[in-house]
Formats: C-alpha cells, structure tokens, sequence
C-alpha cells in the first residue's frame, strides 16, 4: 500500500507541473481549475501521511523556471505564495483580535515596480518568485501606471496586471488564428505582459492595481497598511478595492465581496487578508512557501449536479472546431446555466464524456461556467468526422499538449466571417448589431449559412433570446435591423458582395455608370467596365469572374429574393462639381473622413473615383510633395492636385 501512494504522489506531481507549465507558460488549459485543486488537494494529504515531498512539488515550489527571451533579475527578497483556506471560519481565526486590510485577489501576473528620482525605473513579473523577468519597456504603457510620482526616494511596490473580461473578448475576436486565443484573461494578461514589442502590450488595455508597499523611505506610514495604500493612491496609483474589517465583521464582508463578483470586469479567484499593522505582521514572520501576515481566502465553489445532453461542436474562422457541453439547466451563483465550454478533445477525454452522463459543474472565478467532474465517465464517443456548418472533413490535430478538431474545407462558411462582416458593414447592407463576434456565434451554430439567411433570423428566435448577450429586446433590434437593410440600393448590394478591388467608390461609380439597374450591373461586360472612369483592367477581369461563378450567381438570387432594391435614378444635371471627376487620397482634416469627403463631391454633380487616370480632373491631397502612387501618377498625367481648402472653395462656387 505505501509503494502505490508513493506512485501516485509521483504521479501527481508529474499531472500537476505539466498543468501548470501549460497554463502559465503556454497559455493552454489541459485541466480545469477545479481538477488541479482536488489533485492538489490530494497530493498534500498524501506528502502529510508519508511525511515524504519530492524537491519538485507543486507545495513546496512557489513556481516555475522563467523560459520567455525577456532578461531575468533576481528579486531582492522572496515572493512568496499565500497559505488560503475555503473556510469564513479559519479566516475569522486568522484575525483574532487584530484590524485587517481585506481585498481582491486579482487573478493576473503580479508585477514588482520600482521608482527613483520620481521615474519608473524598473518592472519586473514575479517569475518563480525567487527570479522573475524585467518588463520595464512594457509596464510603461500599462493603462493606469504612472511613469513620473512626486515622491522623489526609492519606492517599491507590488500589484496586480490584469486585462478585465471586456477587454479579453474584445482581444481574443481580433486575433485571427483561433489556436493563438487565449482561454481566459489571466493568461492573455501573461502573454499582454511580457511582450518583446511593447507596442502590443499598449494596445491590449493591462490595468495595474497596487496591494502592497515594500519600500518607501522618509514616510511615516503610523504603522498600518491602509496608510500606505493611500499613501500609494495620492502618488498616482490606483490600488485594488479593499476595506478594513474585524473579526466580527469578517463574515459580512466576505458575502459582500462576493455579491460583487458578477459586476466586476476583472477575474478574481478570491480574497486576500493582511494585517494592518505593519510591526506585527513583519514579527511574525514566515513559513518556507508562505508569509504569515497575510492570508487567502479562495471561494467555496457551488457545485450542481446535472445530466449532459449534447456536446455542441462550434467551428470558427480559422477551422477549429471547439466542443461546447450542453446540460440540463441548474442554478449557479444567481444565474441559470446550460453550456459550459470544454476547450479542447484532450479535455473531454480526459472526463471521458458521454452523453447522457452525470456531470458536476461549477462557475471557475464565480463567473466562468466549467465542468468540475464527470460521475458516471461513459467515454468519449461520437467526435464529428463532418463539420456541423460545411459538412466538409474533420481531422484531429495535435495543438500543443492538446487534441483539438479542425474542419479541412477552406471554403467552410465559418472561415469567411471576415466576408459576412463586409456584408453587414455601413457602407454596405448596414445592419447593425451584427459583429463579427456574433456574426462567428450565428455561424458556427448554423443560424446562418448564406447572406440571404441574415433576413431569416427570426425563426431562431427562441434560441438566439437564450444566448449570452442576447434578449428579447437585443433580438427585436436586430430584426428590426435587418428588415430595414433588406431596402438597399445597387451600390450597396454591389459593395457588400465583397467582388476583389471594388470598394465602396467603385461601386458607386458602376451603379451610376448602369443608372442604378441591378440587371445591367451583373452583366456588364470587360469593355462595358473599363470605359467607366477608375475601372482598370484588372479590377474588370476580376468583377467578371466574380459574376460568372455558378456559386455566386446562386448568392445574388437568393439575396434578390429577399432585398428590395431602389433602382430610382436621376442623372445629375447641375451642381457646382458637375461633369468632374475627382479622386481623394492622404488624411482630410476639414470632413470626418474620406467617406464624407466622397459623398460632398456625389452631392454637387461630381464623381468620386479610386484611382487617378486620364479621365480625373482633380486630385484631392493636403500634403502634395507625398510620394504617393496617387501622387506621381497625378504628376505624370498633369493631373492638378489640390488641398481641402481649394475643394470647399470649388463647392462654394455656384
């Protein structure tokens, strides 16, 4: 019996680091949260009873050995973990007479700030807690860092970087490569943070919240925390949200903290304590992993039971084919629950779920839906072999330390949402309320297969109510939306189609050159095209193949079904631009933009082309010394080239 414990502590072990070098490193979760809490649970009770641990365990290790290309820098003294409990009880007994800092425990990368001379001088992450990485060109464009403090001696403190929920989605929809997202926002935050090219890190919105003061000489703090964290917030920085609390009190704060959860944008897995006063803290000193002047309290998570019914698979752009756990539905921290993702096949395997099996399921943070344990295990079955929107082949490739399914049609309607998002666009059919975001989600639950189904919406009325995001009014919008888009013009119709090189000028140009009669548009021949002033020859060879696809002529008659088209046409006879033809290009300072500029030159009998030629009659550009193509070939053909100024003053002429 003592040989397989001392197996299974070894195994242990082995699960648990190679969990926590993929979620911390690689940004891949190959376990849950709660898995990694019951394992290591069980590890400690097992090292207690052998009285062995093994010089790589997760207990007695504050972390891992810093792998990133950033230089590393040993921190001048340890930091250290937290000792935690789940227990208000415990929390209570960790008080005992004193007065305590109670606060967030932010789940982001903890960060190390040090001042001199009132400047930012050095940022450096926690690392494994004895070395951690010099991030100082990153820290500097942190949303809510000061680079310049008044106090002019050597402060260092330490804080949380976090990126709130907000943020994370908005981040994770712009990265194109679905295997390159990131799970959750503590490990965008990681990757957001250490950056070799600082210019990232500034656009993906990293907000700092200080929690303790390490050093600050010359200041008299009066012995207590909460002095130096104001002390901290009239410097500049912003702290995280903490309040004073006796053991008396503890209890009622803690349901305090938690009722806020739901409305906080940045992850937290919990609370963390500190004594306020700073002398006795420090008397007490330290364990080997834990400091004894602060402890943390992480949420007793609300475990229910259910029955797993489906496991929807859902395609994205880049052909990854998530799998997403359908539930009977069950209350969970004040909301109904029914999905939770899965992740990855790697993860469902490791459940070994099966329809019909009885789950546990949890919310990770108190925020995210995840399955905590799967009771009955009937086994992986059924992995789709066709894609649920294309129904083109599926394979499964190896990701990392994960299994995932990729759908291999590259015509699959789930990758081409960038096309979708051009249909619904302003310049095209204009329907808002229809993100690329939720123009992916519509998709990849096969809600929406063509354009055309963009205006068959309601009969998934009922399904669309119940997705996240979503309601009864959100709904009504969007239809409302949509029937007024489905009344468009030629050149909207014409834009939104997404034909290569023709944007929303171009198509402009054609339906006026064709007075707007969609019968001609479609059928324009390549002469027909290039005698219109800004069609090349490429761009008609490409509008003609465009046209004479079988699969597109398909889409057109579909969408003529369902759109009305305003063919009403009126040649311009007057204006002041009437007969000239003009092509803007560079940044317009005078009109919101080139768009608007486009739509003055339309409105006084003048066209707006793409491109210079021998037919344009003005070039519009502030900065008429650029090297532009534009430019030179303005220069070449004689073309005048005039500023914004001398363009108001044309339109003023009568």
């Amino acid at each position: 019996m003592g040989q397989s414990k001392n197996e299974r502590m070894k195994e242990l072990v082995s699960l648990l680091n190679k969990a926590s070098r993929a979620y911390y490193q690689e940004a891949q979760e190959i376990m849950s949260n709660y898995e990694y809490d019951r394992l290591y649970d069980e590890l400690k009770e097992l090292e207690d009873e052998l009285g062995i641990t093994l010089s790589n365990s997760p207990t007695v290790n504050v972390g891992y050995e810093v792998v990133s290309e950033l230089p590393k820098e040993r921190h001048e003294s340890p930091m250290l973990s937290l000792d935690k409990t789940k227990e208000v009880e415990e929390l209570k007994n960790f008080v005992g007479d004193q007065k305590v800092l109670m606060s967030w425990k932010m789940d982001g990368l903890t960060v190390v700030l040090t001042y001199r001379d009132g400047k930012l001088y050095k940022a450096v992450t926690r690392g494994n807690g004895e070395v951690g990485e010099v991030i100082t060109n990153n820290a500097k464009v942190f949303k809510n860092v000061p680079v310049q403090i008044a106090y002019q001696g050597e402060l260092i403190l330490r804080g949380e970087a976090v990126i709130g929920y907000k943020d994370f989605e908005k981040i994770n929809q712009e990265i194109e490569d679905v295997d390159a997202r990131y799970k959750n926002p503590r490990n965008l935050c990681s990757g957001s943070v250490r950056q070799l090219n600082n210019q990232i890190t500034a656009k993906r919105n990293v907000m700092f919240y200080a929690f303790t003061l390490v050093q600050a000489d010359g200041v008299d703090f009066q012995n207590s925390r909460a002095c130096q964290m104001e002390w901290l917030k009239s410097q500049g920085f912003t702290t995280v949200e903490y309040y004073m609390v006796t053991r008396d009190t503890v209890e009622d704060e803690v349901a305090k903290f938690s009722s806020k959860i739901s409305e906080n944008d940045f992850p937290s897995d919990g609370l963390v304590l500190t004594y306020d006063d700073i002398a006795y803290g420090r008397s007490l000193g330290r364990t080997a992993k834990f400091p004894r002047d602060s402890f943390a309290f992480k949420w007793q998570d609300e475990i229910r039971e259910t029955v797993l019914r489906e496991i929807e698979w859902s395609p994205s752009r880049t052909g990854l084919i998530n799998p997403v756990a359908i539930f009977d539905p069950v209350e969970l921290e004040g909301t109904t629950v029914s999905r939770a993702s899965v992740h990855n096949i790697s993860i469902m395997e490791e459940l070994e779920l099966g329809i019909g099996d009885r789950i546990e399921v949890y919310k990770a943070n108190m925020i995210i839906p995840q399955i905590a344990e799967n009771l009955t295990r009937s086994g992986v079955k059924d992995i789709p072999c066709k894609c649920p929107v294309c129904q083109g082949e599926t394979k499964i490739r190896q990701v990392g330390n994960a299994k995932a399914l990729y759908c291999m049609n590259p015509e699959c309607q789930a990758k081409h949402v960038k096309s979708f998002a051009l249909f619904v666009s302003r310049d095209a059919l204009n329907i808002e309320g229809l993100s690329e975001a939720t123009l992916e989600k519509f998709i990849s639950r096969g809600y929406i297969h063509t354009f055309a189904d963009i205006f068959h919406l309601d009969q998934y009325k009922e399904k669309i109510q119940k997705m996240e995001g979503f309601g009864e009014k959100s709904f009504e919008n969007l239809i409302a939306a949509a029937k007024a888009a489905s009344h468009t013009t030629p050149s909207r119709l014409l834009y939104g189609l997404g034909i290569p090189n023709i944007g929303a000028a171009n198509a402009r140009m054609i339906a006026e050159a064709c007075e707007n009669k969609w019968a001609v548009i479609q059928n324009l021949n390549e002469e027909d095209l290039v005698a219109i002033d800004g069609i090349g020859d490429v761009m008609a060879k490409a509008y003609i193949a465009f046209f004479a696809e079988e699969e597109n002529s398909r889409i057109i008659e579909d969408l003529l079904q369902v759109l009305t088209l305003d063919e009403s046409f009126a040649a311009k006879s007057g204006g002041a631009l009437a007969g000239l033809t003009f092509v803007i290009t560079g940044k317009v300072h005078h009109f919101e933009n080139r768009d608007k500029v486009k739509e003055a030159i339309v409105a006084a009998g003048g066209k707006a082309a793409g491109s210079v030629s021998s037919k344009t009659d003005y070039l519009i550009n502030n900065d008429s010394t650029s090297a532009s193509s534009k430019n030179k070939k303005a220069k070449e053909l004689g073309v005048p080239i005039i500023t914004e100024e001398d363009f108001m003053k044309m339109l003023e002429e009568v």
